[in-house]
């Protein structure tokens, strides 16, 4: 399994939270920012609050997931994104479909998506 380029400190989430651009889904709020190096960095933050420690891990692990597979390779680099879990729903709504769901709303709205750059800039010549 690869790892990610993830935010540790506290000033980095706290920075991309304040700073950055708010998108929101169903499951998952969404804070971008831009951080002028080559790569994407994640940072996943679930209040203890919500849910017990078994049930945060998993979300993680599915947001994870589907950063992996679905995103990663498919978004400009250069940004630092948290995801933040919505504390109106329940982690036992949660499964890797409906988040997945999120992401494609999400990340359609933020305009980073490299396939909607091209057929932008396409779109633009014509």
């Amino acid at each position: 399994m690869k790892n990610f380029n993830t935010l540790k400190k506290n000033y980095e989430f706290k920075r991309v939270l304040n700073k950055g651009q708010y998108y929101y889904g169903k499951y998952i709020q969404f804070f971008i920012i831009k951080n002028n190096k080559k790569t994407n960095r994640i940072g996943i933050a679930i209040s203890s609050r919500i849910a017990g420690a078994v049930e945060r891990n998993k979300i993680k692990r599915l947001i994870r997931e589907n950063y992996r597979i679905y995103i990663r390779d498919k978004i400009l680099k250069g940004y630092d994104f948290v995801f933040v879990w919505n504390k109106k729903r329940k982690p036992s709504e949660a499964n890797y479909y409906e988040i997945k769901k999120d992401f494609d709303n999400i990340f359609r709205r933020t305009g980073i998506l490299i396939n909607e750059k091209i057929t932008n800039n396409i779109n633009k010549n014509i």
